[in-house]
């Protein structure tokens, strides 16, 4: 997702996009974990697109 997608995004919409990151972060541990991810860097992408919906979040919270 992108900065500018999400700053147009609803808060229900981000929350929700957040929780399915975190659920497909978390397979994909567990995966890596199992056996090696043929692309491991897909971990680093999704930590930051988590990143990058929870600042929206509070920043929006904030104001």
């Amino acid at each position: 997702m992108k900065q500018s997608e999400i700053k147009e995004a609803s808060t229900a919409e981000l929350q929700e996009r957040l929780a399915e990151l975190k659920k497909a972060t978390t397979d994909l541990k567990i995966a890596h974990a199992i056996s090696p991810l043929e692309n491991p860097i897909q971990l680093r992408g999704q930590r930051r697109a988590i990143a990058r919906i929870a600042t929206e979040l509070t920043k929006r919270e904030v104001q």
